[in-house]
């Protein structure tokens, strides 16, 4: 029944799983919205709150969360909790499917490939914005490491957050070697 589902579906088990750990309350769409801002967002696209919410039910309707309404208020809120049957369906995905190459989807790239339609001086100025993107992104995935600090509990979430930092350093280095070789033009 899971096998149809999206990696964004495993993604929101994941993030679930997490919490699990640590709270039995569970979490709103919302919290899981600003949990993948959070984290996805550097290694994955972080979904839209209206996909989490039709992701949410789905998984619901499969079984593999738990939808829990507590009023508050006048309002009524929806919490979620990963059901054994979602960790089973998670661990299940985790060890049998093969992760697919990541596809390259770099804007940069593109309009570099497209460069000789720009010039050079707005080619320059292209790549000194990207690398000013890249230092802020990278501040800010330097401090989500710092508050992962050594902790067991989030020794792989760290792992990820170490190879994002490593990434960035790379980006960065590209776009240097790329900026040099433009001016050498």
């Amino acid at each position: 029944m899971s096998q149809d589902l999206s990696t964004t579906s495993y993604a929101l088990l994941g993030l679930l799983a997490f919490d699990a750990r640590t709270s039995e309350h569970g979490l709103t769409g919302y919290e899981l919205k600003q949990r993948a801002d959070f984290t996805l967002r550097f290694y994955w696209t972080s979904p839209a709150m209206s996909q989490i919410y039709s992701e949410l039910s789905r998984l619901a309707r499969s079984g593999l969360v738990e939808a829990m309404s507590a009023r508050q208020g006048r309002r009524t809120t929806r919490r979620y909790r990963i059901t054994d049957a979602g960790t089973e369906a998670l661990t299940g995905w985790l060890a049998t499917s093969e992760p697919e190459f990541p596809v390259l989807k770099h804007p940069v790239a593109l309009r570099l490939l497209m460069g000789q339609l720009m010039g050079r001086d707005a080619l320059v100025r292209m790549l000194d914005a990207y690398e000013k993107a890249l230092a802020d992104r990278q501040a800010e995935l330097e401090a989500v490491r710092r508050m992962l600090a050594d902790r067991d509990d989030v020794r792989y979430p760290a792992l990820v957050a170490d190879w994002g930092l490593a990434h960035y350093e790379s980006e960065r280095e590209i776009t240097e070697r790329t900026r040099r070789a433009i001016a050498d033009e």
